[in-house]
């Protein structure tokens, strides 16, 4: 049974191609010079084009001897240079060979090395070779890597420490990259209580606002953190209206059309909102709309749901706001370490853990507990209408692939 086959709902893959184009439809097309120790997280507006050779000339890939292969007959050659990183070689002499370590460049004439271990050096100096070799063992090559004018990193790409360092052995001090995604985050609910604070009768401590303003942080936003909205219209008004420009409003707590639902009655004033039923468990109730122009996701309150809804939707439509093409979590198939005998009409993201090379689901499942995730490593996809015996293969998606 799909999530088409229950009326209302809809499926995990129409959701995220409905946010997707709704993303693409608003890019965040203002582009910033940084440097890289500031690029960390950013995400390319531009390629990046190599305006050198990389390596820029042929270079030792061991610490040995260069020669050119045909001078060598099977008898000792004599060591004509000394050749170290950094430093420009003459010419290979003929006859000779040349000691090089590794990264060093090649002389011109030579185009074989032979690893120290696999000589001998006489009291005379000269060397022994003592296996036979083959012409540019040993040796990188010049733009072996990359030549002057590839494209070695598109745009859209989002940088990590790998992209940063590449982009410094091409000698770029400075990248271009999207600005910041500005994300507004707000919380509903005169029961929730920042930590700190003493509970009243019937209020708990909002997670959702820390742990959504951490990992918006993660993925490179600048955040406006908007707090707790009272349940009061006047006030509701009052907070949207002073959240300054924003690329998005994030709200947790769930915007419904109830009579006391004053965040969801504030947004249609200003603009549209609709509710998504997704065929999805936890997080069933989503929301997007706009206010005053502004796109607006409303997500699902309990924790659980807002970590799935996040990780698999929002994320997803952030980063392809910002251009990035590749935004789906990479996940693998792992065999079941458990047994799942009731199918659901939803799709079902379990908060789990690999054991012995087989997936093991958190023993409360329970939207509400967030501690599930914190012993997890990762979500299981267990597909509507689907069952399991142990060993059946289903999705694992791990944790860092949407954390970060």
């Amino acid at each position: 049974m799909s999530g088409c086959d229950h009326p209302g709902l809809l499926p995990m893959e129409a959701a995220l191609e409905r946010l997707l184009a709704l993303a693409e439809a608003a890019p965040i097309e203002q582009v910033e010079q940084v440097a890289l120790a500031e690029a960390d997280g950013r995400v390319l507006a531009e390629p990046l084009i190599a305006a050198l050779d990389l390596p820029p000339w042929a270079n030792s890939a061991m610490d040995g001897y260069a020669l050119r292969l045909a001078d060598w007959n099977d008898q000792p050659l004599p060591v004509s240079q000394r050749i170290q990183a950094g430093t420009a070689p003459a010419s290979l002499e003929p006859g000779t060979c040349a000691r090089i370590f590794t990264g060093a460049p090649l002389p011109e004439g030579a185009d074989t090395v032979e690893m120290q271990e696999n000589v001998e050096v006489d009291e005379a100096g000269h060397v022994h070779f003592c296996q036979q070799m083959k012409v540019a063992q040993n040796v990188r090559a010049q733009g072996q890597e990359t030549r002057i004018g590839d494209c070695v990193l598109p745009a859209g790409t989002r940088l990590g420490p790998i992209e940063l360092g590449l982009a410094a052995s091409l000698g770029a001090a400075h990248l271009s990259v999207r600005r910041r995604l500005r994300v507004a985050v707000l919380s509903t609910g005169d029961e929730l209580v920042e930590p700190g604070q003493a509970l009243g009768p019937g209020q708990i401590y909002n997670s959702n606002r820390r742990l959504l303003i951490a990992w918006l942080q993660r993925l490179g936003c600048s955040v406006v953190d908007a707090g707790i909205l009272p349940d009061d219209l006047q006030l509701t008004r009052e907070a949207l209206g002073g959240l300054g420009e924003v690329d998005l409003i994030l709200s947790t707590g769930g915007v419904s059309v109830g009579e006391a639902d004053f965040l969801g009655m504030t947004l249609r004033e200003a603009g549209e909102l609709a509710l998504w039923k997704l065929a999805i468990k936890p997080g069933k109730p989503l929301t997007f709309g706009h206010y005053q122009g502004v796109p607006v996701i409303g997500l699902p309150g309990n924790p659980a749901s807002t970590l799935v809804t996040f990780g698999l939707l929002a994320r997803p439509y952030m980063l392809r706001r910002l251009g990035v093409q590749r935004v789906e979590p990479l996940g693998f198939a792992v065999p079941a370490g458990f047994v799942w005998r009731k199918p659901g009409m939803r799709r079902e993201y379990l908060r789990a853990r690999l054991e012995r090379g087989r997936v093991v689901p958190y023993a409360n499942q329970s939207s509400g507990v967030l501690r599930s995730a914190a012993w997890a490593e990762g979500l299981a996809e267990v597909m509507e209408g689907s069952t399991l015996a142990e060993g059946d293969m289903l999705r694992f998606i791990p944790l860092s692939e949407i954390l970060g």
